[in-house]
């Protein structure tokens, strides 16, 4: 079993559309894929085409007795499913602080999966115990960067994060990848955030690099992912090309 945690605490960065787009890829390539809402703001569920949510990831954490077979609601697409969240999860910060195992949560409501499936959990843009949980829980984590210079300032506190959860909870925690979001190929601003990525972070950037277009913001309207949306865009054909490289980057058992 994979787990990604998708991460970065700054908001507006299309993490949140890397989770979706990235589980559609995978789950048109056979693939059995797990999405988990960690995000009080509730996007991916929506988005996911969630109307009704009786069990929650809130719910999730802060119940020995449900399970993730109990949250976990089937989607349009085969091999797709999601576990919602919505918006009472931002209290969760609040009850997990003083919870016994506040940072295992998550991890602890994995055990069971099957072997084969990949788990991607969207996390909320801070670096609270939401995302502890998801780090913790994660073997690996992805890290969306928008194409803009100020989008990779927080990244340094990010990185101090994962090597923190290393550190007490989650050593075998390692970093996937950075994948590019936003880029505008007719600015020279985006090739030399590409460049001042690829210097810090060499081989994790992945080649794939998402295009920005106002295609998402239709997908989102009619909750689809953009690769069942606009199956011939650039940018549907950019998650595709991610979601190859996320499987070539699976860690050998």
């Amino acid at each position: 079993m994979r787990v990604i945690a998708v991460a970065n605490q700054k908001g507006g960065v299309g993490k949140t559309a890397t989770v979706l787009n990235l589980g559609a890829a995978l789950a048109e390539m056979g693939e059995r894929v797990v999405l988990i809402d960690l995000d009080a703001q509730a996007n991916l569920s929506a988005i996911a085409g969630v109307e009704e949510v009786e069990l929650s990831t809130q719910d999730l954490l802060l119940s020995a007795e449900i399970s993730l077979r109990d949250v976990v609601q089937s989607t349009r697409w085969d091999g797709l499913v999601v576990a919602p969240a919505e918006s009472s999860l931002a209290g969760a910060e609040v009850q997990l602080a003083d919870a016994d195992r506040r940072q295992y949560r998550l991890r602890d409501k994995l055990t069971g999966l099957a072997e084969d499936a990949i788990v991607i959990v969207d996390t909320p843009p801070s670096l609270g115990f939401l995302t502890i949980n998801a780090l913790t829980a994660a073997s690996e984590v992805l890290i969306p960067v928008q194409c803009a210079y100020l989008a990779m300032q927080g990244l340094r506190q990010l990185l101090r994060t994962i090597e923190s959860v290393r550190e007490r909870s989650n050593p075998d925690l390692s970093l996937l990848g950075v994948v590019l979001t936003m880029y505008d190929a007719r600015t020279r601003h985006s090739d030399q955030v590409r460049e001042r990525l690829r210097e810090h972070f060499g081989e994790r950037v992945f080649k794939s690099v998402i295009p920005r277009t106002v295609a998402f913001d239709y997908a989102t309207v009619v909750a689809e992912p953009l690769v069942h949306f606009r199956r011939s865009s650039a940018a549907a054909e950019a998650y595709r090309k991610l979601a190859r490289e996320v499987r070539k980057r699976a860690p050998e058992s």
